[in-house]
């Protein structure tokens, strides 16, 4: 497995005997050995032809690169061992990156391929199923929202995609236990197929009927790039709250082009191969200064996140909670991006590896059309078309903070309700780490996801 110590099996011994080895000129050519290495060297070697074959297709070689896929074609396999179902979907993405040198043969191969929104449903529906991982923020959120509209009157709840009613029914039930009674509750949905949200308004409708409480659902058909925040419709003595899980980094694409590539100057690494950083430095979250009223990002950030966040901003929010994938997968250079993707997904893979059996269909699922789709953005894809641009947790801080939001430390209680919610899980190799007041939730030592809470500040 992937390590990111000193130790790391991307530098470790057997791989450099593994870099020395030549590669094959000949398409076609039987690799006998390659049959015999045991499933550690077999792990090593494929990480090493990852690497040569993304520095191939990084520096326009693809000769090359199309001579190291033949090899990995011969190791990887979608239902192999952990190693070998990741460089299956990687070899794909480069692949693919490959054929977008060519445009009109890869679009000629696009002719007949259409998504099925069905199938992407369905795959997130069965991974917020199988792993805690939203299931924490669902429940997390819901916690803060207790915590913060207590007393309150009229309660409205902003969702920036909601999906299923589960998580809106089980506040509902919490807010009717309340001592001094529920309060008036708007939710606000939103979701790109009016299918869903009528599914969704029909559901909680019900709910709020049997539990007597006052409900209205505001339904939006949008996606988050083209929302109109007027749409909200949020009035005057409203407390409001907005739960974001998973959606702000789609946001992120228009940077390179409104920002000019911001991130190059940032970044201090190029498309040669290299090792990222520890995970995140000690108090990654920046101290706000709450004691006088702070704007929120000038007119002169005219990305559309900036835009967005300045938007949300203006709602007066009392909380936001946002949870978000917990990795660095925004860099300028594809190398930067894979090794990072690499230990994301190879933690990912390894979950569902301790998690389920190979043989799972809900499992191939998940792994074909949501990992597999997201690393080939993250890979293959460059401009607006890449929308998978996750970001570490202190870039959200920093980002948040600059919008005029001040973090609000999430409370023992979610805390405890997080580590109870994962000892629901048979597999001992999930984790809740306390960061600077977010949550952070990890797969052994590697952060995947990050919980946190925000409120506006004036």
């Amino acid at each position: 497995m992937l390590q990111e110590d000193g130790n790391s099996s991307v530098t470790s011994s057997p791989l450099q005997l593994f870099s020395m080895m030549p590669l094959s000129p000949g398409l076609g050519s039987s690799y006998p050995w390659l049959k015999e290495l045991k499933s550690e060297e077999r792990g090593l070697y494929l990480i090493h032809l990852l690497l040569s074959c993304a520095n191939h297709v990084a520096n326009g070689c693809f000769e090359n690169a199309n001579v190291v896929l033949d090899q990995i074609s011969q190791l990887a396999t979608p239902n192999g061992d952990t190693m070998q179902r990741i460089a299956a979907y990687f070899a794909e993405a480069l692949a693919g990156r490959i054929l977008k040198s060519w445009l009109g043969l890869y679009k000629a191969l696009q002719f007949t391929r259409t998504p099925v929104v069905s199938e992407e449903m369905l795959a997130r529906k069965l991974f917020v199923e199988m792993f805690p991982f939203v299931k924490l923020g669902l429940l997390v959120t819901n916690q803060a929202i207790m915590e913060a509209m207590e007393g309150e009157k009229v309660v409205h709840i902003i969702d920036l995609n909601v999906t299923e009613p589960a998580q809106w029914i089980a506040l509902m039930q919490a807010l009717s236990a309340r001592p001094e009674g529920p309060p008036h509750l708007r939710i606000t949905g939103v979701h790109q197929q009016k299918q869903v949200l009528d599914q969704v308004a029909h559901r909680l409708t019900e709910e709020a009927e049997k539990l007597d409480i006052p409900f209205q659902f505001n339904p939006v058909v949008s996606n988050l790039d083209s929302l109109d925040v007027e749409k909200l419709r949020v009035k005057t003595g409203e407390a409001v709250a907005i739960s974001s899980v998973l959606q702000l980094h789609t946001l992120l694409a228009s940077e390179d082009e409104a920002l000019g590539n911001k991130s190059a100057v940032t970044s201090r690494h190029t498309n040669g191969v290299h090792l990222p950083e520890k995970d995140r430095v000690n108090g990654a979250r920046s101290p706000s200064n709450d004691s006088g009223s702070s704007s929120p990002l000038s007119s002169k950030g005219s990305s559309k996140m900036d835009t967005f966040l300045n938007a949300l901003w203006g709602l007066s929010p009392k909380l936001m909670v946002v949870t978000e994938q917990d990795s660095n997968h925004n860099g300028p250079a594809l190398m930067e991006r894979l090794l990072e993707a690499l230990y994301f997904y190879a933690a990912l893979f390894d979950c569902s590896e301790s998690t389920l059996p190979r043989t799972s269909i809900e499992r191939m699922k998940v792994e074909r059309t949501l990992y597999g789709e997201e690393i080939k953005n993250i890979i293959a894809c460059e401009g607006v078309e890449r929308k998978e641009r996750h970001q570490k947790l202190e870039k959200w801080i920093q980002r948040l903070d600059m919008a005029g939001f001040a973090g609000v430390p999430l409370s023992y209680i979610s805390m405890l309700q997080a580590r109870r919610l994962l000892q629901g899980y048979r597999c001992n190799g999930y984790q809740i780490r306390e960061d600077n007041g977010c949550i952070a939730i990890c797969w052994q030592d590697r952060p995947l996801f990050s919980i946190s809470s925000w409120r506006c500040r004036r």
